[in-house]
């Protein structure tokens, strides 16, 4: 019997707290690391005011309910919750969340939340940030916050979205400085631990799922060289399976060990460590993911250094290269967005069967979507028709996943409304609502559906049967 979406799957959309919410320093919010990050990029907007969505968080959620959303994807700030400087947390932060919450649950909207989505304290950071391993009791402490606070109508967690891209970009996303390869797998071994023992807090205290938020992408090898193939293999390793196969099955992946070793950066691991990450109540329910695009590798240059230049970027989805292992290139059987990522909607059906057939759990989709040039024209609409050609190729290859036998629990694409591009600030716009507002005019503010937004709505409707 063919298998279809069932009447409980999650459509929706996502966003991250520092990217939507703004308010930087209201109520009581102190310093998390994107709101002192200097290395922003040239003619980009920072993340103190974004989207403004801590004042208008009721009009966001009535347009998601207008659309239809049966779930809605956000990120809680670790900053906006608990104060470092008071010892204690913010009730005012707290007060916000609970609200949002609540408003989500009376539109029948589930609410899947992010515990940590790039935006560690300040205060932590100054301290060692992930380097240390304090920090990962903090982050169980957070945790415990967030579930004594937020438990009870929290059904679905997430713990730390896209650590695999915080780990190979190093300080690109978080705004960082730069790190050996052993600190930033050191840190990488410590979100690990906190991560499992978070999991095992929410299995222990509450009845709700949890899982990771690794962003995973099917990779190619650039041609039928043995030494390409070779190359992907490694790549899609040390990229995608390293960060699943600790969660699901406890131990390391071979491939990156390999790497480590032979780069002399084999980070430290205490006896009582894998313990902690083999305790069957540290295993993730599902496994949540964001997919953009495929990946494309060759076989690397010894001459090549750590990173490869891909056109001179390195973000969450180009410029990866490793000396002596995988190089990223561009795929030239793939058309491209405005702002250079690769489009591949086969890719998503294939990244979902490769998550099925090596980790055999269910999936919930966090992040998919295409970022673009959006305006207003002079009737106050959007007409963005190529996110609707994007959604549409991509939500059919997802029925052929889930038709094969896929058990995707829920879509949510990003982003529910526009929000500031970490790399390409508010120009590079997501949403299917636009804010009215440019890199340096805030201007009102104001929130108008663009044509996308009716199309999905009418899937949301129709669960996906009607893709026109």
């Amino acid at each position: 019997m063919k298998k279809t979406i069932n009447s409980n799957f999650l459509w929706g959309g996502s966003t991250s707290a520092y990217q939507i919410e703004g308010g930087w320093n209201e109520d009581g919010k102190e310093m998390s690391v994107q709101d002192t990050k200097t290395n922003i990029p040239k003619n980009t907007t920072d993340f103190k005011f974004a989207s403004d969505h801590y004042h208008h968080w009721r009009e966001g959620v009535a347009m998601m309910a207008e659309m239809g959303f049966k779930s809605y994807r956000f990120s809680i700030s670790w900053t906006r919750v608990w104060s470092y400087k008071n010892n204690k947390a913010n009730e005012k932060g707290i007060k916000f969340y609970r609200d949002l919450i609540n408003e989500l649950l009376k539109h029948r909207i589930e609410p899947i939340v992010t515990m940590y989505h790039f935006d560690l304290p300040d205060f932590l950071e100054k301290k060692g940030g992930w380097n240390s391993r304090e920090t990962i009791e903090e982050f169980v402490n957070y945790a415990k916050l967030l579930i004594d606070n937020f438990g009870k109508k929290v059904k679905y967690w997430l713990t730390i979205n896209e650590q695999n891209m915080m780990t190979l970009a190093s300080g690109a996303i978080s705004g960082l400085r730069d790190y050996t390869l052993k600190e930033i797998y050191q840190q990488n071994h410590n979100m690990f631990l906190a991560q499992a023992k978070v999991i095992k807090l929410i299995h222990e205290l509450t009845s709700a799922k949890v899982g990771p938020a690794p962003n995973i992408s099917s990779i190619y090898p650039n041609s039928s060289a043995p030494e390409d193939n070779l190359a992907a293999l490694t790549f899609s390793n040390i990229r995608n399976w390293f960060y699943l196969d600790i969660a699901v099955f406890g131990k390391y992946n071979v491939f990156a060990l390999d790497m480590l070793n032979k780069n002399d950066s084999m980070f430290d691991v205490k006896p009582e460590d894998m313990k902690i990450l083999n305790n069957p109540l540290s295993k993730p329910d599902f496994i949540a993911f964001n997919y953009y695009a495929s990946g494309t590798v060759k076989a690397t240059d010894p001459n090549k250094n750590y990173i490869s230049k891909y056109g001179g970027k390195l973000d969450q989805q180009t410029g990866f290269g490793l000396k002596g292992f995988y190089e990223q290139v561009q795929n030239p059987n793939l058309k491209k967005t405005q702002f250079g990522w690769e489009i591949d909607a086969v890719g998503f059906k294939n990244t979902m069967l490769e998550l099925t057939s090596r980790y055999n759990l269910p999936l919930l989709l966090t992040e998919n979507g295409i970022g673009g040039y959006d305006e207003l024209d002079e009737k106050n609409q959007i007409n963005d028709q190529y996110r609707i050609d994007y959604y549409k190729n991509h939500l059919k290859e997802m029925l052929k996943a889930i038709e094969m036998g896929v058990d995707l629990i829920g879509y949510n694409p990003w982003s529910a409304i526009d929000l500031v591009s970490t790399h390409e600030g508010i120009k590079k716009r997501y949403g299917f609502v636009f804010v009215n507002r440019t890199e340096d005019d805030l201007k009102d503010l104001k929130r108008y559906p663009k044509k996308s937004f009716a199309w999905y709505k009418k899937v949301i409707a129709t669960n996906g049967k009607d893709l026109k």
